[in-house]
C-alpha cells in the first residue's frame, strides 16, 4: 500500500501511558483493506501491518467475531457492519452537515457534480458529495478515496501546507501516471502549489482520469484556516477549462465565502 506510513495508525503510537495499543494494533489491521486489497490472509496482514501473524490472526478473528470481518476459511474480508464506523463520523461531524447544502447548490447551478474533501495522509477522502445523474466513468460517492497528487482537491489541499510537509506528503505517494497529462515530478507539483496558493483554486484537465477535468478551491473557517476542499467536475466533451474558469470557478468561490462565514472549527 502506497500510503501505509502515512495511514498505519501503529506508526510511532503503539506506546505511551494513555494510548491503548491493542486498539492501535485493530485499527491498524482494519486499515489493510482497501480498494486493491479486499480479501487478505493472515499473512498479507501480517505483511500490511508490520504485526506478526499470531497477533493478525487474533485481531482478524475478534473482527469476525464482532462481526465487522468475514473468514471463508483461508481469506478475510471486511462485512457491511464496518460502515458504521465511517457512518459515526458523517453523523457526528459538524463539516459535512456544513458543506452540504452549498454542494447542492453549486451541482444545481452548474449541472454538474460538486464534492467535498479532506486530505487523509496521501489521499484525498470525500465527505459530502452532491451529484447529477450523468454517465461518467469515475465512480466517486462519500468515503471514496483519490490520490492527492494528481486531483484537484488535493492539490489545494496540499497547497495549504508548508511546502515541506506538502514535499513529504507526495514522496511518500505512490506518484504512478494514471494519464500522458499526470504531473507527477515532486518540483514541479510544489511550483504548482504556489500558484494555487497565490491564484485561490486549482484545475486538474485529464490528469487523474481521460476525459475528465475539473476545478477546485479550498473551504476556509472564520480563521482563515483550510479545512477542505470543494470541486465540479465534469467531462471534457461537455466542458471546456474556460467553462471551468468563467462559470464554475466563480460559484464555487461564492459558495467558499459564504462557508467562511459559518464555518468554526478547526
Amino acid at each position: 500500500m502506497s500510503d501505509q506510513l502515512d495511514r498505519n495508525p501503529l506508526n510511532g503510537l503503539t506506546k505511551g501511558p494513555n494510548l491503548v495499543g491493542g486498539f492501535l494494533k485493530g485499527l491498524a489491521v482494519i486499515e489493510a483493506f482497501d480498494g486493491g486489497h479486499s480479501r487478505l490472509s493472515i499473512s498479507d496482514v501480517a505483511k500490511e501491518t508490520g504485526l506478526d501473524r499470531a497477533a493478525s490472526r487474533r485481531l482478524l478473528l475478534t473482527l469476525v467475531s464482532a462481526g465487522y470481518a468475514e473468514f471463508d476459511g483461508k481469506f478475510f474480508q471486511l462485512a457491511p457492519r464496518i460502515l458504521r464506523l465511517g457512518f459515526a463520523y458523517l453523523r457526528s461531524a459538524p463539516l459535512p452537515r456544513f458543506i452540504q447544502p452549498y454542494l447542492e447548490q453549486v451541482a444545481k447551478n452548474t449541472e454538474e457534480s460538486c464534492s467535498a474533501a479532506v486530505l487523509d495522509g496521501t489521499d484525498i477522502l470525500f465527505i459530502a458529495r452532491a451529484t447529477k445523474q450523468r454517465i461518467v466513468s469515475i465512480n466517486i460517492g462519500v468515503g471514496s478515496r483519490l490520490p492527492a497528487y494528481c486531483s484537484t482537491m488535493g492539490h489545494v489541499l496540499l497547497a495549504a501546507l508548508p511546502p515541506e510537509k506538502a514535499r513529504e506528503i507526495l514522496l511518500a505517494s505512490d506518484r504512478k501516471p494514471l494519464t500522458p497529462k499526470t504531473v507527477t515530478d515532486v518540483d514541479a507539483l510544489i511550483a504548482e502549489f504556489a500558484r494555487i496558493r497565490e491564484q485561490n483554486y486549482a484545475i486538474i484537465d485529464e490528469e487523474i482520469e481521460v476525459g475528465i477535468r475539473s476545478v477546485a478551491v479550498p473551504v476556509y473557517n472564520k480563521r482563515g484556516e483550510v479545512v477542505a476542499a470543494l470541486n465540479v467536475g465534469a467531462q471534457t466533451s461537455r466542458v471546456s477549462v474556460e467553462d471551468l474558469k468563467n462559470e464554475f470557478l466563480p460559484r464555487l468561490l461564492k459558495a467558499q465565502a459564504e462557508l467562511r462565514q459559518v464555518i468554526d472549527i478547526q
